[in-house]
């Protein structure tokens, strides 16, 4: 099955999450400041803008770990939008611009006047037909919100039997007594899907396309795993009799425990993937390419025992992802999926990703180990693969040259460099990236800025310090930019204004 669903043109994206924007708040949103990034990328020939998850974030706030399958971050909300229909009043607001509960307090204000004083009828329209188009999970999550505010942020298998396990007669309680908190929730809801459409309008207006990510697990704590408990091995007190996660490998002799819950796939099968197709559902209304993270779970998960400290005692498990797949292609006449396929892939992976045609991954940053067959290298590339000087998960390019992490001389034969330096190097793999066979190419925003590992988005295996990095238009260089937008135009990736 040939995915046609892709064009194989070549062109160049640029990575970089919302938060990551500038702004006057803690982290960035998709206001102003998201419309003069597309300009940005316009301006310089990008046409490809990929971003991270957009769901509600746990408080370590990686967006991997999201609250659900459908909804959106909140936090990402523009508030001068909200101002300029009239529904919010910033300079009533006595928090501080710093105050973590700043952008909550107003997105209450604005909940609040909507509902008591809009008069505007193609808002309430709109806010109608969307709560109609996604029934299939609005209302179910903004109940788990309003209940998971309620008990003052505790998991929901830390809640009482009734609301834990859905007893009838008490949701439907909850429904009355928390009605304000989920209608807010909903309002919110609406708020970002009505934005995130006119941002994504802009971009194609200027022939850009978004590029959004699925985390192949779901979180725990999450209104999904709360609500259809009968797709994941997880039991109603929440005990987990195993846990996702990888095993050990050369960069980490205990593996991964990442203690997501595994999906029930005999349930999952049995009602054809009805989940997936939701999920997908939701996801096709913001994004024209959707990234599967660690697509390698879709052959076979790492299973390991609930009680185990770490991932050494587990076991690989064959699943339904082929049955999966093929039931999505039938269901959507348009699925523009990428396999993020790196790390240890088998030849199982291989022909699962080749049998749907599906985009793989090259990141040059593990390229230069100095032996020569190293698949990310680029004169093994291919025309099907995306390629990245470096993910959200590896250190800027400009910070891996400082720490020396590559085979010196290799990399020096390889690229041509006489005597590299920490730019020559983070440039040198631009360039690589950009003259690749590959389809298409995506430069992080920090190696577009020359920035070195402060500005690293996340470190695997850590939680603090992360997802909390932000650009300043002033770090823009400009005679560094005109020089990548020739070279898209040398490598034929550039589309002219």
């Amino acid at each position: 099955m040939a995915n046609i669903s892709i064009s194989r043109n070549r062109r160049a994206g640029i990575l970089l999450h919302p938060t990551s924007l500038p702004g006057f708040l803690t982290h960035g949103d998709i206001g102003l400041e998201a419309r003069r990034f597309l300009d940005f990328m316009h301006q310089y020939g990008f046409t490809t803008w990929q971003v991270l998850p957009l769901g509600p974030t746990l408080d370590d706030g990686s967006p991997y770990q999201c609250l659900s399958a459908h909804a959106a971050n909140p936090q990402l909300i523009n508030l001068q939008w909200l101002e300029a229909r009239g529904w919010l009043d910033c300079s009533q607001v006595s928090l501080s611009l710093t105050d973590p509960d700043y952008r909550n307090h107003c997105l209450r204000l604005a909940g609040d006047y909507f509902y008591q004083h809009c008069e505007d009828p193609q808002y309430w329209d709109k806010l109608t037909i969307f709560s109609k188009n996604n029934e299939y999970w609005v209302h179910e999550y903004a109940l788990f919100s309003a209940l998971k505010k309620h008990f003052q942020g505790q998991p929901w298998y830390e809640w009482p039997v009734p609301f834990r396990d859905r007893y009838e007669d008490e949701i439907r309680q909850a429904e009355q007594d928390l009605a304000l908190d989920i209608r807010q929730v909903v309002f919110e809801q609406f708020v970002f899907f009505t934005q995130w459409q006119e941002i994504r309008q802009y971009a194609h207006e200027l022939g850009i396309e978004l590029f959004g990510d699925i985390p192949v697990f779901m979180g725990k704590d999450s209104a999904d795993v709360w609500a259809q408990r009968s797709n994941f091995l997880v039991e109603d007190n929440g005990y987990q009799p195993f846990v996702a996660g990888v095993p050990p490998d050369a960069f980490s002799q205990t593996g991964q425990r990442w203690g997501n819950p595994l999906y029930h796939w005999e349930n999952m099968q049995a009602d054809n993937f009805t989940w997936w197709k939701q999920r997908f559902k939701t996801q096709l209304q913001l994004f024209d390419l959707i990234r599967i993270d660690h697509f390698r779970g879709l052959q076979a998960c790492w299973y390991i025992p609930g009680d185990e400290e770490t991932a050494v005692n587990g076991y690989w498990q064959e699943v339904p992802g082929q049955q999966m797949l093929q039931a999505l292609f039938e269901e959507f006449s348009q699925l523009p999926v990428i396999a993020e396929d790196l790390g240890v892939i088998t030849k199982e992976v291989i022909a699962l990703k080749n049998q749907f045609h599906l985009p793989g991954m090259k990141v040059l940053q593990f390229a230069f180990d100095g032996n020569p067959d190293n698949p990310h290298l680029p004169h093994h590339h291919h025309h099907n693969d995306l390629i990245y000087t470096g993910t959200h998960d590896n250190d800027t390019t400009y910070g891996w040259s400082i720490a020396n992490q590559y085979h010196y001389d290799f990399l020096r034969a390889y690229t041509g460099l006489i005597e590299p330096n920490e730019e020559t190097i983070a440039f040198g793999l631009m360039r690589l990236a950009l003259a690749s066979v590959s389809f298409l190419a995506i430069l992080p925003m920090q190696d577009l800025l020359m920035l070195d590992g402060s500005a690293r988005m996340n470190t695997p295996g850590t939680t603090d310090g992360n997802w909390q990095w932000k650009f300043e238009w002033r770090q823009v260089n400009q005679q560094r930019m005109e020089h990548v937008a020739h070279l898209l135009s040398v490598f034929q990736r550039h589309k002219s204004s």
